[in-house]
């Protein structure tokens, strides 16, 4: 079969959260081409594939590109998350970024989109429903947008064996039972577990009717302090860097941002070991504490009927059982590698904790800087973290590379109307008493947190000059 030749200046492989907001912001500032590769049969990545009941753990308007708000920016009025901003579902997400591929970039005539196609390294990808290859000429510039992305228990099988018989579902599949089981024995801590339990427990399940297997206890973010208003979210940064300058150790910390109202923990009798920090809110943390038969013997190692072996010891299950898995990894941590290389664009974190907004801002700076050693400057990346040494580190790292991006004045105007950036002040914002309270209280700790932080996470001190983050 003879090979397509495709002509861009860009080719982006992976059109998943990272892939679609680097692509919105460069084409929105240069006047370039692009074609986007995807492996599946449309644009919005994991998102396709998610649990049905999955809901963005942060405000919408934090998520997507940088163009196009997601929902409306709606604070809710009512229910269980009554002053906070509306969160999208994936059905909602899935249709965003439709709508950003047909309205936003094939409408500009810049980007072509090739679905269902996988990429095969040299530039060149091919398809998985015609065989047809294609290949993109040397001059364009490859952007790897799929490095983090992350594993899910849709594609990812149990970690774990399954004996003949045993009984085990990915959580995706929790919407097609026949039959309500026996028990709900769902394993995993990260964020899809506590959204399968509280799925769970909100359609009816009794609390007593579920075991919950957690190898490690979670540390999350009180969703509460995680808002797009300047005043709570830098609110929520001065405390970060406040109880970092006065903690002893990386666990004090935490049981510092506790004390705060930044943290929060489902078993304030454990201290976790896990520092992934998905945002939380308390309705659903008084939901989660229903559940009180809490397994803490490791990892699970094999399924078998009547039986879970762990690390430490093994389970009896009474018959009719159900194992939910929702135990995949997550988010990848990689080791951090430059964003701009010789050979390729590698989109990673840069503000701590925000990866759409990361890669908007990657999009930007490729677009209005020529030279990738002043872009590596402004843009040196973050990890995502799971420890709470880790944590200190990722808050460390991407704390530098705020201060990094912010001292150009163009990058601070452009962040600054993005609502994806979460410490956005946009020039109309009205200044309140508590804003300017939070900017104080920020300021004031901010050397301090950031010396300390580099302690906890052994980090070398830096010796570049604390600004304000953009």
């Amino acid at each position: 079969m003879v090979t397509q030749v495709v002509e861009a200046d860009y080719l982006v492989v992976g059109a998943g959260a990272a892939g679609m907001a680097f692509t919105d912001a460069l084409i929105t500032n240069a006047d370039v081409s692009v074609a986007v590769v995807d492996r599946r049969h449309s644009v919005g990545g994991h998102w396709l594939t998610a649990y049905p009941f999955v809901r963005l753990h942060q405000a919408s308007a934090f998520y997507g590109v940088a163009s196009t708000l997601l929902g409306a920016g709606r604070v809710q009025d009512d229910g269980p998350e009554a002053g906070l901003q509306e969160r999208a579902t994936a059905p909602e997400i899935c249709a965003y970024y439709a709508r950003v591929l047909t309205t936003r970039m094939l409408a500009s005539g810049k980007v072509r989109f090739f679905p269902n196609c996988e990429y095969t390294g040299d530039r060149q990808f091919v398809s998985r429903v015609s065989g047809r290859r294609y290949e993109v000429e040397g001059r364009c510039r490859l952007v790897d947008a799929h490095y983090l992305s992350p594993h899910t228990p849709a594609d990812t099988p149990p970690p774990f064996g399954v004996g003949e018989g045993g009984h085990v579902v990915a959580v995706n599949e929790l919407i097609n039972l026949g039959e309500a089981p026996s028990l709900y024995v769902v394993v995993g801590a990260g964020k899809t577990a506590t959204d399968a339990c509280i799925w769970l427990l909100s359609n009816g399940v009794d609390p007593d009717s579920i075991c919950w297997v957690r190898p490690r206890d979670p540390w999350m973010l009180n969703r509460a302090v995680v808002q797009p208003d300047p005043a709570i979210f830098m609110g929520m940064a001065a405390d970060i860097f406040a109880a970092a300058a006065r903690a002893s150790s990386a666990d004090d910390l935490f049981l510092r941002l506790e004390a705060d109202g930044v943290m929060i923990r489902i078993d304030r009798s454990v201290t976790p070991t896990m520092a992934k920090t998905p945002t939380l809110a308390t309705w659903e943390l008084d939901l989660l504490r229903s559940i009180t038969n809490v397994v803490r013997l490791g990892h699970i190692r094999w399924v078998e009927p009547g039986r879970l072996l762990f690390d430490h010891g093994t389970i009896d299950l009474p018959p009719g059982a159900l194992v939910v898995h929702c135990a995949a990894s997550g988010l990848r941590r990689r080791p951090l590698v430059p964003i701009w290389r010789s050979d390729m664009i590698t989109l990673q974190l840069i503000r701590a904790g925000f990866p759409c907004f990361a890669a908007a801002l990657a999009g930007y700076v490729e677009a209005t800087r020529d030279e990738d050693v002043e872009k590596n400057r402004l843009c040196p990346p973050s990890p995502y973290s799971n420890s709470a040494r880790s944590w200190a580190r990722m808050q460390l790292l991407g704390a530098r590379a705020a201060m990094a991006f912010a001292t150009e004045a163009d990058i601070k105007a452009w962040a600054d109307q993005v609502p994806l950036n979460p410490a956005r002040i946009a020039a109309d914002t009205v200044v309140t008493p508590g804003l300017t309270g939070a900017l104080d209280r920020y300021r004031h700790n901010l050397t301090p947190g950031l010396v300390r932080l580099a302690q906890l996470a052994g980090e070398p001190a830096t010796d570049r000059p604390p600004g304000t983050c953009a």
